[in-house]
């Protein structure tokens, strides 16, 4: 008779029993062909109920690990059961994890909660629920659900003066995901170049792709054309709006030679990526290259600034001929957006509660960053710190007189709990034409903790 002490098992009473029986097949205990005590005999001997132990032998025998033979009873099925070491053999996973308990953090570009429009946005997850709910439930066609790639289209109309049309746009999960269909659609055989200092991850992405990147450097008016030729490259991938780490913004002449690259040789593109466009705190942006050629130029935003970094949605502007080759190639792909944030992003952007929102984040991130440079100026003299401005995005350059090394300034930071980069650390070619130009990212910066930290890095000069 089969005795367990299912006290030793976790959960419902029919799964203690499954995993003891699984347990003692795995282990030998009990062979191919054994036959199992009938239900009522089992039930009576563990004392539970016969309903009980038919459930636990349900599951046994839909994994296949018992047979039910009429008027016979249950018997253990032929199990091939793999033999186990006899120890347990302990391995040590090195993950490199990033350190998340800086103290203060400059480098942090995440949204401040309370810029968030968690009401407004509330209100349309709502209508969306109750308004759409037979939408909500139908898959989403591979390239986003039509009432948000018209609001996106309608807003890159009155925001950037781009006439699109809708069928143009693909929405995805963030940018990173949208890189990944470019190469696809492109092919992995075209040769891409990014900006050189540059995001990292962007020459990792395409990279794991297994295609060949390339870099070109950048001065203050953009990527310069002669080393984009040199690179051999296909696709040109730039910021020209607002160039990270630099904050440089390309001039409409230098936009003018890298389109003139682009037209040079049949397939060329460039890939304008114009993620924190948005704050532009002085005058109204620039136009997009995808406005100046719309048959050369992949246009790529996020809501990532705008929003929120957590709400993982992107869109890419294809060029006519690009989109074709994308449903061709690609139409088989579900868009790995919820509808349910699709129809809620539709409503936020088609009913004007996206252009307040930027409107009110650009007012709040001026205001910021009069705060904070007023500050900065304040705790590091002149002849230690120039602060070098840009007309837009939400970080700005601190040039430090040392003669310090950064990395010695960045370990005597990180010792005492605070984060900063520099330059530097986006230049793959460790130039050192940027030394000691250090970032300072306000948008999530905690401003009564900022005079502290300033004095840590003036006593770190």
């Amino acid at each position: 008779m089969l005795t367990y002490d299912l006290s030793k098992f976790e959960g419902p009473l029919y799964q203690r029993i499954y995993e003891a029986v699984k347990r003692d097949i795995h282990e030998g205990k009990l062979t191919s062909g054994t036959k199992l005590p009938s239900k009522r005999a089992l039930a009576r001997n563990l004392g539970v109920s016969a309903i009980t132990v038919e459930n636990a032998h349900d599951q046994l025998i839909a994994e296949g690990y018992l047979v039910a033979r009429p008027r016979r009873g249950y018997f253990v099925a032929e199990v091939e059961v793999a033999k186990r070491p006899a120890r347990t053999i302990e391995r040590e996973l090195r993950i490199e994890k990033p350190r998340r308990d800086w103290a203060f953090d400059f480098s942090s570009n995440k949204t401040e909660s309370a810029n968030f429009p968690f009401s407004v946005w509330a209100k349309c997850l709502r209508d969306a629920m109750t308004r759409r709910k037979n939408d909500l439930l139908e898959t989403s066609p591979c390239a986003g659900v039509l009432e948000l790639r018209e609001a996106i289209a309608r807003h890159l109309a009155s925001f950037r003066g781009m006439a699109i049309d809708p069928d143009q746009i693909v929405v995805g999960p963030g940018a990173e995901y949208l890189y990944g269909l470019l190469v696809r659609t492109m092919g992995r055989d075209k040769i891409f170049c990014v900006e050189n200092p540059g995001y990292k991850k962007l020459r990792k992405i395409y990279e794991s792709f297994g295609v060949d990147c390339r870099l070109a450097r950048v001065d203050d008016r953009g990527i310069i054309p002669e080393e984009l030729r040199e690179s051999g490259a296909d696709v040109a991938h730039i910021s020209p709006t607002r160039h990270f780490p630099t904050g440089t913004t390309t001039p409409v002449s230098r936009r003018f030679e890298i389109l003139a690259w682009a037209t040079e040789t049949e397939g060329r593109y460039v890939i304008e990526d114009d993620y924190d466009s948005e704050f532009r705190m002085k005058g109204r942006p620039l136009p997009s290259m995808q406005s100046l050629d719309p048959d050369r130029v992949v246009y790529v935003n996020t809501f990532s600034k705008s929003l929120a970094s957590t709400i993982r949605i992107g869109y890419a502007v294809l060029p006519p001929e690009l989109i074709e080759r994308y449903y061709k190639r690609l139409s088989f792909y579900s868009c790995a957006v919820s509808t349910f944030e699709q129809y809620a992003l539709a409503a936020f952007i088609g009913r004007g509660y996206f252009e307040k929102h930027i409107n009110r984040l650009r007012l709040h991130y001026s205001r910021k960053r009069a705060r904070v440079l007023e500050t900065v100026r304040g705790i590091l003299p002149e002849t230690n710190c120039r602060p070098i401005e840009r007309d837009s995005g939400l970080a700005f350059i601190l040039k430090l007189s040392t003669e310090r090394s950064e990395s010695e300034i960045k370990e005597e930071l990180a010792s005492q709990g605070i984060r900063i980069e520099t330059i530097s650390d986006y230049d793959a070619g460790d130039s050192g034409e940027y030394r000691n130009q250090f970032l300072l990212n306000y948008s999530n910066l905690d401003e009564t903790r900022l005079e502290g930290a300033l004095r840590a890095l003036r006593e770190a000069l």
